[in-house]
């Protein structure tokens, strides 16, 4: 029996804003408060430079899908996002129906500029709502009301946004099952093609870490996620991954590409990357300058850390992401995106068959509907 020989997957492109308005306080992202201004030109310049640096990884592949991501990527101007794309777009081919995804944040300031960002080529917005409850946005750190995000989807809408993203979250301090139902019943009021609504977790290396605060009961949790699951498929909603639902197979394309183990460039500080090497028969990370200090400071080079991923690591590395997404994935991904035979996992497979946490893998690697529910315990069988 031959060896499965690693292909190469799809190919996105991630884009690194860091800096935000005020650093929330329950964000572990590479973010950075802005203090009087932001170097955006000479940022701009470090993407581009950055860009130059990765185009051998692309290996000729079109882009599927740019995600700018922050931070709080709508503090940039019109002008120079737009700037950044034309850089792409100069470098490397653009498949015909590329997906270009934008964080925005409900701000007054930030929605004035989403006519600008559809003109220079942006067609996808993913707003960080978050709540429409003004005590908890307050608690959250968020810096726009309720009233202003329900503004900002409109505003989008009028600018002619036909995809966009609602971020939401549960779970918040003190918060009872009728505030978060409330909140997602606000939301689907909007229409979104998109919601990304998932439990707020306390992280390291954050102000709520050091200072909890007060979360729901376990129960009140269960509650809420029950509930709002059974209002979202009502709605007409599909849950597609752990906390991403969308209507109209209006799934996120750019993380679609992720969790189907495809490759990705990752650009701007501490942006990282997962790339194939056909030719070595390795996949790698990459890792880059984190502070955006450091980053403007380097005039090449801006990888601070490349590793391949371990063979003995490859089957969770692959789980990880697949078996995130309600349909799992095509049985020959295994092979093409990670180089394995199925018979390398064969025996851990039919464990989880017998204790009913997976299907059979005749087409397709997913869980069962009690193997999602309990993801983490089907994970741990491939560490």
């Amino acid at each position: 029996m031959h060896e499965p020989i690693l292909q190469l997957p799809p190919l996105s492109l991630y884009i690194h804003i860091p800096w935000c308005a005020r650093k929330c306080p329950y964000c572990d992202f590479n973010s950075h408060a802005v203090d009087d201004s932001m170097p955006e030109q000479s940022y701009v310049d470090a993407l581009i430079r950055d860009l130059e640096n990765d185009l051998p990884y692309a290996q000729k592949r079109p882009l599927q899908s740019i995600f700018f991501g922050g931070g709080t990527p709508s503090l940039f101007s019109p002008q120079a996002i737009g700037r950044i794309l034309q850089a792409a777009r100069r470098r490397l081919e653009f498949a015909d129906n590329i997906e270009i995804t934008l964080e925005a944040n409900p701000g007054t300031s930030e929605q004035e500029k989403f006519q600008g960002y559809r003109e220079v080529g942006v067609n996808r917005l993913s707003i960080g709502v978050q709540s429409f409850n003004d005590a908890q946005l307050q608690r959250l750190g968020r810096i726009h009301s309720g009233t202003e995000a329900i503004r900002a989807v409109e505003l989008a809408r009028t600018a002619g946004y036909d995809n966009i993203n609602l971020d939401l979250m549960h779970g918040l301090p003190n918060q009872t099952r009728e505030e978060a139902l409330n909140d997602l019943k606000l939301a689907i009021e909007l229409a979104p093609e998109h919601l990304s609504w998932y439990q707020l977790t306390i992280e390291p290396n954050t102000v709520f870490y050091r200072q909890p605060p007060s979360l729901p009961a376990d129960d009140v949790l269960a509650a809420i996620q029950e509930a709002g699951q059974q209002l979202l498929t009502d709605s007409g909603y599909r849950q597609y991954e752990v906390s991403a639902y969308a209507t109209h197979s209006r799934q996120s394309r750019h993380n679609l590409n992720y969790w189907q183990f495809g490759d990705y460039i990752g650009i701007g500080a501490g942006a990282h990357g997962k790339l194939t090497l056909p030719d070595q028969q390795q996949i790698i990370r990459t890792r880059n300058t984190r502070h955006p200090l450091d980053y403007l400071a380097r005039e090449t080079g801006y990888i601070a850390g490349q590793a391949s991923i371990p063979s003995e690591d490859l089957a969770l590395e692959f789980m990880m992401n697949a078996l995130r997404l309600t349909d799992g994935v095509p049985f020959d991904l295994l092979a093409d995106r990670a180089g394995l035979d199925f018979a390398s996992i064969v025996q851990i497979w039919e464990k989880l068959y017998q204790d009913e946490l997976v299907e059979t893998p005749q087409q397709r690697l997913k869980t069962t509907p009690r193997g999602f529910l309990f993801l983490n315990q089907v994970l741990e069988k491939f560490s």
